[in-house]
């Protein structure tokens, strides 16, 4: 750099000369600074230039945070945008939108379930967004018709006849264009599996004959089945969890979590998701459990393995076998007569059976009158009742004593002496209780919300004090306040009587069946999950449809990709790529003012020398003259 100081008639003057790559010079004047305009005209666009550059990089950075910030708010908010579009009317001219049909075939009866999804986002580690389709008065696509399709065993050939009016429900409500892509699901449970075998197969082979004759669904051979226990309650466990959001991924800090030993990857070190809910059911003759079991798992002898790999279940969610981010080992065990009111019946056969042979080696009358009634500490205060058996009757009265009632069914839960066992001796694999969720359903909810009017949050020092109290309350008063209204609407008079008996019995089988621990503060009991009852059927069409996005990703991976790299390059290298810009637009601008220069020197050399010739001086004498 080298500056010099010129002196004129008018001003001062000041030239800075830079050695950039193309030789920057600048003068500045005293006179000319204050006022923009006479500054020249290299300078105001240099200025411009470093402007629009700065003006550039800043707007970019205040774009990409906005855009990712939102994108942020979005992911984290959807969740619970979704329950709230889950009880819109489905849109049916959306072309993007798919369906998925499934069949719940019942021993009582059957129903039809129709869900639908928007087009997957392309990322392979989210699951589908099911949800149940809403026709236009917002209500769920469900019909339901009797008897179960277990009654037509002998008469297969009416099965498809039978189902008819359920497809043609569906079709109604799928639009025309989608039905060849909608897959259709008939799957049977309780009432098919106690058929024979034989039967089975001739009532199925009516349904996959039939059924595609008549309809466009997307119906093959796999997709009508009798499905085990095992699977019905997979699918449910699966169901509750996607409702409740256990399969999307961790976004806050204070979520719940777990640390996973993948099946088939335990050498692997273990990762860290989002924890799943576990499942309690029991109905009238059923008693199912259902959780994750995270960690791999031992055996106390060769026999529990073997038990074991019938009631441990290991699938992958995921749309991509290889990819382990949806890979769950469940365990699901179903106890046939530990329901609510099979557990009476056999409570009423032993005590019955009890009496008898007392009353025979003591020559008593126990039961037999009236007057001389069994006293039943499972029935409350005063109440009587009458167990009728082989043309016999014998009579109650209640004596309203939980304690004793709780002491007297504690037989009845088949435990033994084995490590890691449950009710009838079957296997459990442990369950860490400090970082373990469970759901309590139907029998569960019942006893604790009906006439309790405590469901919800379960704690069992309060469930046993109101169920104490409940026991210990004369008959006659509590008819009175069920008179009054005093309980849940759908509470009738054998709730009321068998009230007593179930809250010990779900209490049992809670603590001592499953070897939860009373001071167990995790467990929900609830009829609905976000004010919606979810059926097994959800888990099943979300199992059963999991690989159908794996052909649009592949198909889009390339487009997909190129969007990303561009999205993030942008957001990581806009620096780089700015002062690239700026430095050839420089560049290009610095070459054009020298070019200009050089050509205004030529042209005012040129022009001097025409003036010293005309005064008669030699040009060469021209430089020592200045």
């Amino acid at each position: 750099m080298r500056m010099w100081i010129s002196e004129g008639s008018s001003a001062h003057r000041i030239s800075v000369s830079c050695l950039f790559p193309a030789s920057w010079h600048f003068s500045i004047s005293p006179v000319g600074c204050p006022r923009i305009l006479n500054t020249n005209l290299r300078q105001i666009v240099v200025v411009g230039i470093l402007a629009a550059a700065v003006s550039l990089l800043y707007f970019s950075v205040i774009i990409i945070r906005h855009k990712y910030g939102r994108l942020s708010r979005d992911k984290k908010f959807h969740r619970y945008l979704a329950r709230v579009t889950d009880i819109e009317a489905t849109d049916t001219s959306n072309p993007h939108i798919n369906y998925g049909i499934v069949v719940d075939c019942g021993s009582s009866g059957s129903r039809i379930f129709v869900y639908c999804w928007p087009r997957h986002n392309g990322n392979p580690h989210d699951l589908l967004d099911i949800r149940q389709m809403r026709d236009k008065n917002r209500k769920p696509v469900v019909m339901k018709i009797k008897p179960g399709i277990s009654e037509f065993a002998t008469s297969p050939e009416k099965v498809s006849d039978y189902i008819s009016p359920l497809l043609s429900f569906a079709a109604e409500h799928v639009p025309r264009g989608k039905h060849k892509e909608t897959p259709l699901y008939i799957l049977c449970t309780a009432g098919m599996r106690i058929l024979p075998e034989s039967q089975q197969k001739a009532i199925l082979e009516d349904l996959l004959t039939d059924v595609p004759a008549h309809f466009d669904f997307l119906f093959s051979d796999s997709h009508a089945e009798v499905i085990s226990g095992k699977q019905e309650g997979v699918y449910a466990w699966i169901g509750i969890n996607f409702v409740l959001g256990r399969f999307e991924h961790i976004e806050d800090d204070d979520e719940a979590v777990v640390e996973v030993n993948v099946p088939g990857a335990e050498s692997q070190a273990a990762i860290v998701r989002k924890r799943t809910a576990g499942i309690l059911d029991m109905g009238g003759v059923s008693t199912q459990i259902a959780y994750e079991v995270p960690k791999s798992v031992s055996f106390a002898s060769s026999q529990q393995e073997e038990v074991a790999k019938n009631l441990l279940a290991e699938f992958n969610l995921g749309c991509d076998v290889h990819r382990t981010e949806h890979v769950y080992r469940v365990y699901v065990a179903t106890f046939l007569g530990f329901g609510g009111n099979a557990a009476r019946q056999r409570y009423e056969d032993s005590i019955f059976a009890s009496t008898l042979l007392r009353n025979r080696l003591l020559s008593k009358q126990t039961g037999l009158t009236s007057d001389t009634p069994y006293l039943d500490p499972c029935l409350p205060l005063d109440i009587r009742d009458e167990i009728q058996q082989n043309g016999q009757t014998m009579y109650l009265r209640g004596t309203g004593d939980f304690t004793l009632c709780r002491k007297t069914l504690q037989p009845f839960m088949n435990k033994t002496n084995e490590t890691q066992t449950s009710l009838n001796g079957v296997y459990q694999p442990p369950v860490h209780f400090q970082n373990s969720e469970f759901y309590g359903f139907s029998e569960f909810y019942y006893c604790t919300e009906d006439v309790l009017r405590m469901g919800g949050d379960y704690n069992a020092a309060k469930f046993i004090k109101a169920a104490k109290d409940y026991c210990a309350t004369k008959w006659s008063v509590l008819r009175e306040r069920f008179d009054q209204g005093l309980y849940a609407s759908h509470a009738d008079l054998h709730r009321l009587k068998y009230q007593c008996f179930k809250s010990a019995w779900m209490y049992e089988v809670f603590h001592r069946g499953f070897s939860f621990p009373v001071n167990y503060s995790n467990l929900k009991t609830a009829l609905q999950v976000y004010d919606k009852e979810v059926q097994w059927t959800l888990g099943a069409i979300l199992y059963r449809t999991r690989f159908l996005p794996l052909r649009d990703i592949q198909q889009e991976t390339f487009r997909a990709g190129h969007a990303h790299w561009r999205s993030f390059s942008f957001v990581y290298n806009h620096y780089l790529f700015s002062a690239c810009f700026l430095v050839v637009v420089l560049s290009i601008l610095l070459y054009l003012l020298r070019l200009r220069r050089i050509h205004r020197r030529m042209l005012w050399s040129g022009s001097a020398s025409s003036l010293w010739m005309e005064e008669g001086l030699p040009p060469q004498k021209m430089a020592g003259a200045l």
